[in-house]
């Protein structure tokens, strides 16, 4: 056990985690030259195609020690960089004792590098600064090294400077892990204890666990105790990744690895429950992951009512895939039966979409995304609204809460003007700025989460030149003057267009999607009125024109009676088509709200 390290890789999003598994992965012989690629443990397309890491993902590898020609076993875990996916960081950290954190030599510390830092060390983990990318013409090492110090609070003088596309300073860094990184601390001798940090599902063997063994061993024929759900199963197969499954004749203590246990129920898993042995058990279970509150709230609806046991299975199989995100039943007027599905963020919630349809073969229908609010009713009554639709009419409402986030935005100082304008415009309220370095600024915010869910992020990075970071923190919720915002097409209520908009951008919201949503839903034979309201004040209006038929075309002449008598029958017509007519509402006006300014 002495000759075991557990470590994952940490840092903001494109600063070259993915690229230093590569390399650590071709120097220590994992993975043969042929079989090499980019991104060798992105195996989803989506990630490939996206070039981010969604999925935390462990392989085992073999490494001698130069010096001491000492041999160890190193057991890598990838984490996602994004600040949607920090709930996979958090996994990760509680099965490692060290990190490597990694630094763009060009673009320095950035909010989600901060972020990761502090989930690091709130794990008590060994921390190893990397400088990323120094082959860059950009690069500037020295002014990361004071940014780590100012920033970070680390030394300077640990940070070990390399390019992981170039291969420059991986051996530095492998030797570090070794040296540097304790090994695990626990017992072969006490009972099996071991963390279900993630699992997968295969249709023909069933859920595979992912496990860090803490104390104990495990092996195949052995039974096991799922703690949070009692159920016992039989081990049918055990084993490493190599990045691949490789079977083994057992786990033991401060190993990580893989468990097939034919468990063909997919609630049966809980990530974050305590493994142990069936006969002779451990007395105390882990605690599991903190539970995560989802952010955003969207209605998922399959365009083919006929898929929907189809998409409640695909969700339960994400699910186990994914605990960050939960669902349940909902019924829309307007799209029939669905999901009300909770995200970490809009990202994670556009990952989720992207990978039901793609996996899974579903068509689905995607309604505007919101956040959870906290309604209090005139009765005293308190409830949490995730869905629009549930709210009561204004008459019944004493107020309405919103959740606020605490924003860290990390920029250069020249940048400061227009992001300053940017977070009031997002009814922000300014906090406190600093300066740890010349060249950085640390800007705070306390911004309402409803504001930084659309089009924030894209217009930061935009405002910025792609150089200010941002990451959030939830801190509560605040009483704001909300109101309703209904969108009617044909006079009928579209529940799934409905949302939650503070009273003093609903004007300028309903005008806007109306005009939007006149380009997007298609012409009939009749007029179709779209209105937005609130409660039962109209407050913007578009129509979308009939399509016109030439009924006169025929008459080439004769009585002006004659025509006149065919413009009355189709007028008829059209009343009576206006009447009964359905209007198909196509899933582009349902990602026009994303679009509003």
């Amino acid at each position: 056990m002495n000759n075991i390290r557990n470590f994952c890789i940490i840092a903001h999003i494109d600063h070259g985690k993915s690229t230093l598994a590569d390399r650590i992965l071709e120097i220590t012989g994992a993975i043969s030259k042929r079989e090499m690629r980019e991104q060798v443990l992105d195996k989803m397309d989506l990630e490939r195609e996206r070039g981010i890491t969604i999925k935390a993902k462990a392989v085992r590898l073999d490494y001698t020690l130069p010096e001491t020609g000492q041999q160890y076993i190193l057991n890598l875990i990838d984490t996602p960089g994004h600040v949607d996916f920090t709930y996979e960081v958090s996994k990760s950290l509680a099965a490692c004792e060290g990190a490597i954190l990694v630094i763009d030599a060009s673009q320095g510390v950035e909010a989600q590098t901060v972020a990761n830092i502090h989930l690091a060390l709130n794990h008590n983990l060994t921390i190893i600064p990397v400088i990323n990318k120094i082959d860059l013409q950009q690069a500037n090492p020295d002014g990361v090294k004071l940014q780590i110090e100012e920033i970070l609070a680390i030394p300077a003088e640990e940070a070990i400077l390399a390019s992981a596309k170039e291969g420059i300073g991986i051996a530095e860094i492998l030797s570090t892990i070794v040296k540097k990184i304790p090994p695990p601390i626990s017992s072969v001798d006490l009972p099996l204890k071991a963390l279900v940090f993630d699992s997968a599902f295969d249709i023909y063997r069933g859920v595979i666990i992912f496990v860090r063994i803490f104390d104990g061993c495990i092996k195949a024929k052995d039974k096991i105790l799922m703690m949070k759900t009692h159920t016992i199963y039989e081990v049918e197969e055990i084993g490493v990744f190599r990045p691949n499954m490789a079977p083994a004749k057992k786990l033991c203590s401060g190993e990580v690895g893989y468990i097939v246990a034919g468990i063909k129920e997919v609630s049966s898993v809980k990530i974050g429950d305590t493994i142990t042995n069936a006969e002779f058990p451990t007395t105390e279970a882990f605690p599991g992951y903190k539970e995560v509150m989802p952010m955003v709230f969207c209605g998922l609806f399959p365009i083919n009512p006929n898929e929907y046991a189809l998409l409640k299975d695909a969700l339960d199989k994400l699910k186990l895939n994914d605990a960050s995100f939960n669902f349940e039943p909902e019924r829309s007027t307007a799209l029939g039966f669905g999901y009300r599905c909770g995200f970490l963020g809009l990202l994670h919630m556009d990952i989720i979409q992207e990978r039901l349809e793609r996996e899974y073969n579903l068509n689905l229908i995607a309604t505007s995304p919101n956040v959870r609010y906290v309604l209090k009713e005139i009765d005293g009554n308190v409830s949490d609204i995730e869905n629009p639709s549930e709210l009561p009419p204004i008459g019944q409402i004493e107020a309405i809460e919103e959740p606020y986030i605490k924003a860290t935005l990390i920029l250069p100082p020249e940048y400061i003007g227009p992001v300053m304008t940017l977070c009031q415009d997002k009814r922000g309220i300014y906090k406190n700025t600093e300066y740890p370095t010349i060249a950085r600024a640390i800007l705070i915010y306390e911004l309402p989460l409803a504001e930084v869910m659309f089009d924030f992020y894209d217009k930061l990075k935009s405002i910025s030149k792609g150089y200010a970071s941002f990451d959030y923190e939830l801190i509560g919720f605040r009483q704001g003057d909300l109101v309703k915002l209904d969108i009617l097409v044909a006079s009928e209520i579209v529940d799934a267009l409905s949302f939650i908009v503070h009273r003093d951008k609903a004007y300028s919201i309903g005008k806007q999607l109306a005009e939007k949503l006149k380009t997007i839903i298609p012409r009939q034979l009749f007029e179709v009125p779209l209105q937005a309201s609130i409660g039962n004040k109209v407050i913007a209006r578009e129509t979308i024109p009939p399509m016109r038929k030439d009924v006169i075309a025929k008459c080439y002449g004769g009585d002006i009676t004659r025509k006149r008598k065919l413009l009355e029958k189709q007028k008829e017509g059209k009343k009576r088509m206006k009447r009964i007519g359905k209007i198909e509402i196509p899933q582009e006006a349902f990602l026009a709200v994303l679009k509003v300014e």
